[in-house]
């Protein structure tokens, strides 16, 4: 039987990854190893600076005290009994969408699982203040029984992002480009009581961009937006008209590497 890697970025008592969990099981021996508490927007950052425990909790559950990334490394090499065929990440309580996947811990797992060479897929379900988990763990096993049985392209996870709503409410699967979101106003000034200015970074107000391919459209019509998410992140346009452009710049000439 498969062995299946679960993480997330909420922390391992989340209702999103106790469903992930359960509906891993169904088609593999599923491991949790997930953060102690809430880890989001940690980013793909590990801990350098402080030994980590890991703590059994319960059969097959395991509490990390650091960064999901940490989770996943750990996971891999040192709790699990053999290499996992899969990791998934999530369900995360609201969208990993646009810019946000840059942010983003539950994100985050699936690239240092995928780093690992190993199939990847990170499941959010979009904001609300009542989570339908059923749903996105409904879908969650289906998508991953795919890629369990077909994998996926080298260097490559899945963003998975689903609606909010009732299986029945749920239009279909879109393979999607990542968007483009914005936040204004998302830096607050507050005083604590000697005065002293302090900032608070969330909240403020999102702006999207529109196209017909992207991963917001998609969950906005009520499909799942399914991106796949290249670690790659060279620019290879941008690499030939760079090359081009620098060439003819006076500074670069006489250096001992070409450009």
């Amino acid at each position: 039987m498969a062995i299946i890697l679960v993480t997330n970025d909420d922390g391992v008592h989340s209702p999103g990854i106790t469903a992930l969990y359960r509906s891993m099981q169904q088609i593999g021996d599923a491991y949790i190893v997930a953060p102690d508490r809430e880890r989001s927007a940690a980013g793909h950052s590990l801990t350098l600076h402080r030994p980590l425990k890991a703590e059994e909790i319960r059969d097959h559950v395991y509490s990390v005290n650091g960064t999901p990334t940490d989770c996943v490394t750990i996971g891999i090499n040192k709790l699990l009994p053999e290499k996992p065929a899969i990791v998934v990440s999530g369900i995360n309580k609201g969208s990993n969408l646009g810019d946000d996947i840059t942010y983003s811990g539950t994100v985050s797992a699936a690239i240092e699982g995928t780093i690992f060479g190993i199939p990847s897929i990170a499941f959010s379900l979009i904001n609300s203040k009542h989570y339908v988990f059923e749903t996105a763990a409904f879908f969650a096993l289906k998508i991953a029984s795919i890629v369990l049985e077909h994998s996926l392209p080298y260097d490559t996870l899945l963003n998975v992002n689903i609606p909010n709503v009732a299986k029945e409410e749920i239009k279909g699967i879109k393979f999607t480009r990542q968007g483009k979101r914005i936040y204004d106003g998302s830096i607050q000034e507050t005083f604590d009581p000697v005065g002293e200015k302090h900032y608070w970074i969330g909240g403020g107000q999102p702006f999207w961009e529109h196209g017909e391919d992207t991963d917001i459209e998609a969950v906005q019509s009520n499909y799942i937006s399914v991106t796949p998410v290249h670690l790659d992140l060279t620019n290879y346009d941008a690499l030939v008209s760079i090359k081009k452009q620098w060439k003819s710049i006076d500074i670069l000439r006489g250096l001992d590497e070409k450009v």
